[in-house]
C-alpha cells in the first residue's frame, strides 16, 4: 500500500459536464459541501513495459471544504482509492490524497484542481473501482466501478486510447504529464462548449513494423464521423503519411469554430497501400454551438414539387411526422424542428422533412421514410403509455435509433427487483459490439419502462444500475455502497453477461 500527496491547478471554464463518469455526494451537516469530481482514461503500450492505463480526475474547487492547514492555510484534501480487479484478484491498487492549493481565505474559489496517474496493467479484463471522498467532510466513500479491457497484442497493429487535450507545451523535462517531448494537460470531459473552438487529441499506433515491415508507408486519417448517420464530415478530415516503427504518434488538432452542436466520434485509422484499414480506434465527443444552425434560407430555396413530402398536405400530420424523427435526428435537425414546429408554415415544414430524408438516402429518400415510418408503427403499438407514445418512451427510441436488438431478456417477477429488461445488440452500425440496454420499471401495468443503463457509447452509462433495481426491496438502500445486497433470485447480473 502507498500513500502520496499530490497537488495541481487547473483553469476549467465549464461547469456543464455530461457523459462523463460523475461522482457526487454531501452529508447533512451544515458545513458539507456537493462534492463534484470528474474522471476519464485512456490505454496506451510502452514497448519495454507493457500496457498501461492513464486516468485523468478533476475536482471541482468549489465542491469541496477547505479547513486550516498547519500553515494556518485553508486546504482541500481529497482521498482516492483506485483498484484493478481481474475476477477476484486485485491486479493494481493506489491510493493518495489529492491535495488542494493552500488558500487566504475561501470566498473566490474560482480554479479545479487535476490529477493524472499511470497504472501498468497485463492484457485482459477488469473491473476498475475508484473511492473517493471529502476528507474534511464526514461522509462515506463514493463508489463507482466500470468494465475496462487492455488490449494491445504484439502482433497486430493497435490504436492506443486516444487522449482529449486542453493545452501543450515543449519539454525538456520529462514528467507524467509528459509524451513525445510534449507536457499534455488533459481535457477531462468530452462535452465541448461554444467558447471552446479547439479539439486537440494524442494517440499512438503500435507495431506497424512488424505487420508492415522496417520502414514501409503507410496512411493515417483522422475525421469526425456524425454519431446518428455514421457519416464523416467533408470539413474534418485529414490524412498523414506515416514510415512504420514500434510507435507512431498521432498529435492533432480540428478547428471546431463552426462544427454543429451534435454528438460525433473522432476516428483515428491506420490504412494500408491498398487503402485498407487495417486497425482503427475512436473517441465521443458532444458539441454545443448554437450559433451554428440550419439556415432557413437554404431550406426555403429547395424544389420539392412532384416529391412524396409534397403530397403530404395535412399540416398535423405532417408535424407528427417530423415529431417522431426526433430518435434519429441530429442535434441540428432537432433544434430547428423545435423551433419551427410551432410557427412554420406547411411549406417550411415539408421542405425540412424532404431534406432530412434526402440527406439519408438521396436516390430513394421517400423508400427511407416509409420504412421508417413501418418501424413507428411497430413501437407505437408495443411501447405506448397512457401519457406518450411509443417512438417517445426509451424503448421506442433505442429501437428505432439502433433497430430491433437481437435478443431480449425479460424479467417482471424477480422477488428483490424492480421488473426490468435488458437488451443485446451483437453488432451496432457504427461498430460497436456486444452492447446492452437495460430499462426498467416501477410500475409494470404503465408499460413505461425507463432506460437505466447502457454500455453503447453516447447512451446513459450507470454501472451501478443493479443498486436502483434493488430499492425495490429496500426504498432506502443505499446505492453507493460497494457491495449489493444478498438476495434470492436475482438474475440480472447474468442476464447482462449472457443475454437469453
Amino acid at each position: 500500500m502507498k500513500d502520496r500527496n499530490h497537488y495541481n491547478q487547473f483553469n476549467f471554464l465549464f461547469a456543464f459536464i455530461v457523459f462523463c463518469l460523475i461522482f457526487s455526494f454531501s452529508n447533512n451537516a451544515v458545513q458539507a459541501k456537493k462534492l463534484n469530481a470528474y474522471l476519464s482514461y485512456s490505454t496506451f503500450f510502452e514497448p519495454e513495459s507493457g500496457p498501461y492505463i492513464e486516468t485523468y480526475l478533476m475536482v471541482d474547487g468549489n465542491s469541496v471544504n477547505y479547513l486550516l492547514n498547519e500553515n494556518e492555510k485553508y486546504q482541500a484534501s481529497i482521498q482516492v482509492i483506485m483498484l484493478f480487479k481481474n475476477g477476484e484478484d486485485v491486479v493494481n491498487y493506489d491510493k493518495y490524497e489529492l491535495l488542494g492549493p493552500e488558500l487566504d481565505d475561501t470566498l473566490s474559489v474560482n480554479f479545479n484542481f487535476i490529477d493524472q496517474q499511470r497504472y501498468s496493467l497485463p492484457n485482459g479484463s477488469y473491473e476498475f473501482e475508484i473511492q473517493i471522498w471529502d476528507k474534511n467532510n464526514d461522509t462515506e466513500p463514493f463508489v463507482s466501478l466500470q468494465p475496462l479491457v487492455m488490449n494491445f497484442p504484439e502482433k497486430e497493429v493497435i490504436i492506443s486510447g486516444i487522449q482529449l487535450v486542453e493545452s501543450y507545451s515543449e519539454t525538456d523535462n520529462p514528467g507524467i504529464l509528459t509524451k513525445n517531448n510534449y507536457d499534455l494537460l488533459p481535457y477531462i470531459i468530452n462535452y465541448f462548449p461554444e467558447q471552446v473552438n479547439k479539439l486537440t487529441f494524442y494517440a499512438e499506433i503500435y507495431n506497424t513494423h512488424v505487420v508492415l515491415g522496417e520502414g514501409e508507408k503507410y496512411l493515417v486519417s483522422y475525421y469526425l464521423e456524425q454519431l446518428e448517420s455514421g457519416n464523416a464530415l467533408d470539413n474534418y478530415i485529414t490524412y498523414k503519411k506515416k514510415t512504420s516503427a514500434k510507435v507512431n504518434v498521432v498529435f492533432s488538432e480540428f478547428d471546431i469554430t463552426n462544427l454543429p452542436s451534435g454528438n460525433y466520434f473522432l476516428v483515428i485509422e491506420a490504412r494500408d497501400k491498398q487503402n485498407n484499414t487495417f486497425s482503427s480506434n475512436k473517441i465521443f465527443i458532444q458539441r454545443s454551438n448554437p450559433r451554428v444552425s440550419i439556415k432557413l434560407e437554404d431550406i426555403a430555396s429547395l424544389n420539392i414539387e412532384n416529391t412524396f413530402a409534397y403530397r403530404i398536405t395535412n399540416l398535423d400530420t405532417l408535424k407528427e411526422y417530423i415529431r417522431c424523427l426526433e430518435p434519429i435526428a441530429t442535434a441540428q435537425e432537432k433544434g430547428f424542428a423545435t423551433v419551427h414546429l410551432a410557427s412554420s408554415d406547411i411549406e417550411i415544414l415539408q421542405k425540412f422533412f424532404y431534406m432530412f430524408w434526402m440527406q439519408r438516402n438521396e436516390l430513394e429518400p421517400e423508400r427511407a421514410w416509409l420504412a421508417y415510418l413501418n418501424e413507428v408503427d411497430k413501437v407505437n403499438y408495443a411501447y405506448s403509455t397512457p401519457i406518450q407514445k411509443g417512438y417517445e418512451s426509451d424503448r421506442g427510441r433505442v429501437y428505432l435509433k439502433y433497430g430491433p436488438p437481437n435478443a431480449i431478456s425479460e424479467s417482471y417477477n424477480e422477488p428483490s427487483t424492480y421488473p426490468y429488461e435488458i437488451w443485446h445488440y451483437y453488432v451496432l452500425e457504427n461498430g460497436q459490439r456486444n452492447k446492452k440496454f437495460v430499462f426498467y420499471t416501477k410500475d409494470i401495468a404503465t408499460n413505461d419502462f425507463a432506460l437505466l443503463h447502457s454500455d453503447v457509447t453516447g447512451e446513459l452509462s450507470n454501472y451501478r444500475w443493479q443498486y436502483y433495481l434493488y430499492q425495490r426491496v429496500d426504498a432506502g438502500f443505499d446505492i453507493d455502497r460497494g457491495v449489493l445486497p444478498d438476495t434470492w433470485g436475482g438474475n440480472s447480473k447474468k442476464y447482462f453477461d449472457l443475454p437469453r
